[in-house]
């Protein structure tokens, strides 16, 4: 059978609301894939500012913002299925919402976007919250992706996303480990708005600065970095630990970016090396997410991983852009067979689960 399911992925980067129409299809245990039609959404600075002061907010307004972002995402689906001329062919939307509060220690995460107002807003089934369960088994809730790379892109055995928190997945020993390294694109971003600009293109004014080795020494000294996995970041991380602490240092911004961007490469790295380099000799890596499209970024990665028998892969922008979106709606696919959508292997959980809460949107 063809599913055609619509993935949703709110990103930490706050770049805006990505949206895929996916043909997936599983025959004898492989599955098929293929991206119809996509779109970014970009969140407007009202938006912006709401998701960003989310976790500021009483108990009410949480949930009123909460029921808010799923009407406004429930809109913005009805217009991409307009605009693609959708109407009658979705079979149902998978939903990732956008993550506030994460807190595995506390067996507590949450994403905005309440699914009800989804299922409301468009008619259509629609699977949300899907870190929920895996983290009351224990688990860290984060990386979920893993499943959908292993599934949907056998060929490679490593998988690098760097979107507002860099993540990393291996295939080891005929299990999937993963998890997520450092924040990136959010804290980049926020660099780049001290400038003036949303973000630093390609990488060009992190390419005009200069390492600062005092900085960069404090950034990977860090506690998380210390930890072994499966180990996972909340924006928070960059937002109120990483950002201040870069800019205690008073720095250009050029340099500030320069710096940053040598941290996501030592961590990078290190992360291969936490895993043991032996296993990846002559291996390629799969990179996705906006990161991907700084190119003084992937230099830096590339130069980097090169040491130890490493080459970095970019695929094209269809799966550097919506690789999770699409993931996202292989895991709805999961759901609806109820089919394991979340790896133990990876999260730490005490058992692989099937992730995600299932709202009808139609007339019984």
């Amino acid at each position: 059978m063809v599913y055609k399911a619509i993935g949703v992925m709110s990103g930490s980067s706050l770049d805006g609301l990505d949206i895929v129409l996916a043909e997936l299809e599983e025959s004898a245990g492989t599955w098929k894939y293929d991206i119809v039609c996509s779109h970014c959404y970009e969140f407007d600075n009202n938006w912006k500012e709401k998701l960003i002061g989310a976790t500021d907010l009483n108990a009410l307004e949480y949930q009123l913002l909460h029921t808010a972002f799923g009407h406004y995402m429930g809109k913005k689906m009805v217009e991409f299925i307009h605009s693609n001329d959708l109407a009658h062919q979705v079979h149902f939307i998978a939903c990732h919402g956008h993550t506030t509060f994460h807190l595995p220690k506390l067996q507590m995460t949450h994403q905005l976007g309440e699914g009800a107002a989804i299922a409301a807003e468009t008619g259509l089934p629609v699977i949300t919250d899907f870190r929920s369960l895996d983290i009351a088994l224990g688990g860290q809730g984060a990386p979920i992706v893993p499943i959908g790379e292993n599934l949907l892109f056998p060929e490679f055995y490593n998988f690098l996303n760097i979107g507002g928190i860099a993540n990393i997945s291996f295939k080891d020993d005929n299990r999937i480990i993963g998890f997520d390294i450092c924040p990136a694109n959010k804290v980049l971003n926020m660099l780049a708005e001290d400038c003036g600009f949303k973000y630093d293109e390609d990488g060009k004014i992190a390419a005009k600065g200069t390492v600062i080795l005092p900085l960069l020494n404090q950034l990977n000294d860090l506690e998380y970095y210390k930890l072994s996995h499966p180990k996972s970041l909340a924006n928070s991380f960059g937002i109120d630990i990483v950002y201040p602490l870069i800019k205690s240092f008073k720095l250009k911004e050029e340099d500030s970016l320069a710096t940053y961007v040598e941290h996501i490469t030592i961590q990078v790295f290190n992360a291969f090396k936490l895993n043991g380099t032996n296993k990846v000799q002559g291996q390629k890596l799969l990179v996705t997410g906006g990161g991907a499209l700084n190119k003084y970024l992937i230099k830096k990665l590339s130069e980097l991983l090169k040491n130890i028998g490493i080459e970095v892969y970019l695929p094209g922008n269809d799966i550097i852009n919506y690789k999770e979106a699409l993931i996202i709606a292989l895991m709805g696919t999961l759901r609806w067979r109820e089919q394991n959508n979340v790896l133990s292997s990876v999260t730490g959980s005490s058992r692989n689960s099937i992730g995600g809460s299932l709202w009808m949107g139609g007339e019984g």
